[in-house]
Parts: C-alpha cells; structure tokens; sequence
C-alpha cells in the first residue's frame, strides 16, 4: 500500500507516523514544498526573540531522523501541482524535473499561506512574514545586524509574539490593526488589558487603522497609516493573517468552500480515497456550528491521527472532533486565552446567551503574590452550557480556559462548573476557583436571584435607572459615574429610604469594582421590593470596556465620608 502525504509539520507528520505504526509494509512517502518537513512554527518568534537562541532548536524531525525511526520516504523541496483523482496519481516538481506519482491513498494537509493585501510598497526587502524558520532566521539576523525599529502589520496571535519578541530586543515597535483592537477574536474589554499592556512594554499601538503603503527607502521604508501617520522602520513583520493552500486542489475537482477542503467528519473528501486536515481544511464549529478553517496546531495534529485510523479502518473510524478553537498567547507579563465562541460568532449564529465578568485572584489573596484574572464566559440561555471563555491575567489563565475548554467539549451546563473538584492549595488556588464562582453567578442568572447590566449598556441606564454606587467613598472618590449614588452596600440597609427617595420609582443599577458587594446589594434591593440590577464585572469591566474613554466617563473627585 503507498500513501501520499502532501505537506508535513502538524497534520501531516502526525498522519504519517500513526499510519506507519498501523502497518510497517506500507510505502509512506511525505512531499513537502519547503525545506523543513517537521519544525516548531510556533516557536518561530521566540528564535526571533532570543529565548530560543539556537535555529536548529525548531527542527522537530528531519527526513533523515524519520527515515531512521519510522521508515517514512520524507523528500523535501517537493511541489505537488496537480492531482489526478481518477488515475489516483499526483505531479510533483522538484530540482530533479517533473514527475507524476500514483497513490493508494492520498491525505492532503499542505497548510496555509500568509496573506499578502495590495499594498504598494509591500515587495520591499525589508518586508517578511513569519511562517517559517527561513522567516525567523532571516528577522533575527536584520535584529542581530542592528536593527532599531520595526513595524508589525496585524495584531493576531503571531503578530503580537512578533511584537514581543522585537521589543524584547530592544527594538522601537509599532503595531497597526484595521481591526477595532488587537486580537480581534478576544471581547473589547479583555483586548483594552492586553493594549494596556503592550503600551507598558513601550510598544505604539494604532488600532482601527489601515496601513495604506511601504515608502521604499535606501536606509529605511517609511509605513504609511490612512491617519496620516508615517512610521520610519528597518523592518516590516506582515502577519495579516493566512489563507488555506489549495490552489492546486481546487484545480483537481475536490470540493472547496471559500477556498478550504471540504472533508466529512472522517477527514474524507469528496474524491474517493483522499483525506484532509489542518490548516486548509474547513471545519465546523463546535458552538455555533458555522464552517471555516482552524488554523490551530492541536486540532491539526489531532485530525491527522484519525485520518491515518481511518483509512485502515482502525476503531471504527472514530470521528475527528469539531474544535472549539482554544488557544493562548503571552504578550509581556500577561497571558491571553480563549475557548469557544465570542460575542460575534454567537450573534452572527443568532445564539441567545448570557455573559459573565469575574475578577478573581488567581491564589488565596492572602498568599504572596495574587494577582487578578479577568474573566468571560458566554453561557446559553437556551440550555445553560457554556459556549465560550475567555481570560487575560499574570497567572493562573492556561488553568482556567483548559478547564472551561473541557466543559465545553463536554457540553457542561455552566451551573455544573460550581460543583468541580478542582486542585486547591493556597500558592495554587482558592477553595472557591474563578472556575467554580462562574458555576454560582450562573446559578444565580438561570434562577433570577441575579440580574445583571453590561459596561455598554451605560448610556441607557444613566436614562432609565438611578446608578447606585456601593463601594466605598474613597474608592467612589477615585472615579465614578456622574450622577450616581454612593451608598457603601454595608450602610444600604439602614439607608434605604435614600435609594427609594432618590429613584423616585426607577430601577436600581448597582455596581461596584467587580461585582460581588453590588450583588450583595442587589439582594438587599430585591428584598426591599426594588426592580433592580447589578453591573457585570463592576468598575473593573467598565473600565476596560471603555478603554481609553473611561477616563471621561469615571469623573475623579473629593468626596467626605
């Protein structure tokens, strides 16, 4: 039996070594166009960085190592450029010329590619992306040679490690994103933590701006912003983003969608005997059930896996699981995680949900060194799972998204998060985990012993409702609502004919810095008959929702006790 495996690094190499070790007489031959067949592309802007100081660090494998440990035919600079699915046969070219090679079994995982926008300017020398290790070497060398600036073009998960990993050199970055903030998928409020902190490390952000063009220069290329704004660089990283690699698929008559393989829950696609996975596959969402490519390396290893099963038939086929698409990112001092949908995949999928903001400690508060973590989740209003999460903190972020990517994939209602029996000791945790509190302030939504208003919201409820301030004076002191009420929630009950003659029949709006002593009010309002709500996340989220805003909006002044 010969199988064809068209492109290594995740997908490919993983279907590879699982089909040898199915059937040690089968002919495995691996055809990848570059030079590297298996190499740790997400380690790509640590090289760049430093914290991986040696190049060949990144080199997993090489078609030498594979030959010897798993008997795999691995022929690097190999272009496949058509496919023939009735004589079940590909063409190949390579240094050595042009030929045609006929498989039993076919598994197509040639990745993506990094798009390139019609920008004038953007065939400058000192524009790269960062895919591969020749992309790593070569913008570590321009840093090691003595570059001073540089401009990240997209603040994705790789153009911030770019970012990072420039600074960390000591370089004077700016970052540019046509969308509204960096890291498009995270909330508003979780980006406004991540900003803040790339402006701590001195990075410039320009976020909701395009970059209109590269002025070429004989020392330096000169960033044109549709503000106006030039940025004099020495180098360009462009990480706007990546397309799937299937040109020559389409050519050969498989079914595409938008550019993406089309493959049923086995890998399978619509040529009989052909196989997909990784990044130019399409895949279903797990939450919201909308189809697009997951360009993520777990998913990708996963699905080659069950490939190689499949086509000998191995457990069944099991299917390969939809992906929730969890993923994580370091950016200075903090770490950034998410799993599931966001606001904008749940709203495009018309899914009615609930969202919950929680601030907790990472730690017992009174162990050295607690920090906050900033959490979201999406809980359904339909059936109470939870559909999506996201967290930005110094630590403890990776524990809690691994967690809620479990429930997720387990289809967990969020009221059962409370009931987990997490690891606890105090420089590990709480006894009640960030995990565990989002089971009860779910409880408390689905039962209607909480009701909650959101940051965005604000503008309505200084119309409709009386905003009362809980904290204390002097946190009041320190920015607050123009025209709000501040009644500390432990003086509210022996003061509530204040509330009831300052709302004069209106709703309450309660908030504080994080939400626990304005739902602590909310009980307090509820039981005295008043139609109330408590801020999701309190002054804390507000602040981050408004980012750069707040500062208006939270007016500062003296305020007596």
């Amino acid at each position: 039996m010969r199988i064809v495996i068209v492109g290594g690094v995740a997908a490919g190499m993983s279907a590879a070594a699982r089909a040898r070790r199915h059937d040690e007489s089968a002919e495995i031959i691996v055809l990848e166009r570059g030079p590297e067949v298996s190499f740790a592309n997400c380690g790509l802007p640590y090289h760049v960085g430093g914290e991986i100081p040696h190049e060949g660090s990144l080199l997993l494998h090489t078609p030498e190592t594979l030959r010897a440990s798993l008997n795999l035919d691995v022929r690097t600079g190999h272009d496949v450029t058509a496919i023939d699915t009735a004589a079940k046969a590909v063409t190949v070219a390579s240094t050595s010329g042009v030929e045609d090679l006929s498989y039993d079994a076919l598994i197509l995982a040639p990745g993506a590619v990094a798009i390139r926008p019609p920008l004038p300017g953007l065939d400058s020398p000192r524009v790269r992306t960062l895919r591969t290790v020749a992309d790593a070497v070569t913008l570590k060398k321009w840093v090691d040679d003595g570059a001073t600036r540089g401009v990240v073009l997209g603040a994705g998960f790789i153009g911030l490690e770019a970012a990072e990993a420039l600074r960390h050199r000591g370089l004077e970055v700016d970052v540019v994103e046509l969308a509204p903030h960096v890291l498009p998928p995270l909330e508003r409020e979780m980006a406004s933590v991540v900003t803040t902190q790339l402006r701590n490390l001195g990075i410039r952000v320009h976020a909701g701006v395009a970059a209109e063009s590269v002025e070429v220069g004989d020392d330096e290329d000169v960033v044109v912003l549709a503000d106006g704004t030039r940025i004099p660089t020495d180098l360009v990283v462009l990480s706007v983003g990546v397309r799937p690699d299937t040109a020559f698929v389409e050519t050969a008559g498989i079914e595409t969608a938008r550019g993406a393989i089309v493959v049923d829950d086995r890998g399978r696609t619509s040529a009989e005997g052909v196989w997909a996975a990784g990044d130019a596959v399409i895949s279903t969402d797990a939450v919201t059930g909308v189809q697009r490519p997951v360009p993520l390396a777990g998913p990708a290893n996963r699905a080659g896996r069950l490939i190689a099963d499949d086509i000998f038939g191995m457990a069944g086929g099991r299917p390969i699981p939809q992906p929730v698409g969890t993923a994580i990112v370091r950016v200075g001092e903090i770490t950034a995680a998410m799993t599931g949908a966001n606001r904008a995949s749940l709203d495009a999928a018309g899914i009615d949900y609930t969202t919950i903001h929680l601030h907790p400690m990472q730690h017992a508060g009174y162990f050295p060194g607690a920090s906050t973590v900033h959490l979201i989740v999406h809980v359904s209003t339909d059936d109470g799972r939870v559909l999506g999460a996201q967290a930005v903190g110094y630590e403890g972020v990776d524990k809690r998204i691994d967690v809620l990517a479990t429930a997720i994939r387990a289809g967990l209602p969020a009221t059962d998060l409370m009931d987990l029996d997490l690891a606890y000791s105090p420089p590990y945790g709480q006894a009640k985990d960030a995990v565990n509190l989002v089971g009860m302030v779910a409880e408390n939504v689905e039962n209607g012993r909480l009701k909650l208003w959101y940051a965005d919201k604000l503008d309505q409820m200084r119309e409709s409702a009386l905003i009362l301030d809980v904290r204390t004076p002097r946190e009041y002191s320190s920015g607050h609502i123009e025209g709000s009420l501040n009644i500390p929630h432990t003086e509210l009950r022996e003061r509530i004919d204040e509330v009831r003659e300052a709302a004069q029949g209106r709703p309450i709006a309660a908030l504080c810095a994080a939400g626990v002593r304005s739902n602590i009010a909310y009980r307090i309002l509820v039981g005295n008959g008043f139609d109330a709500f408590s801020l999701s996340g309190g002054t804390q989220t507000l602040r981050q929702w408004w980012g750069d805003q707040a500062a208006s909006i939270l007016v500062r002044e003296e305020v007596h006790a």
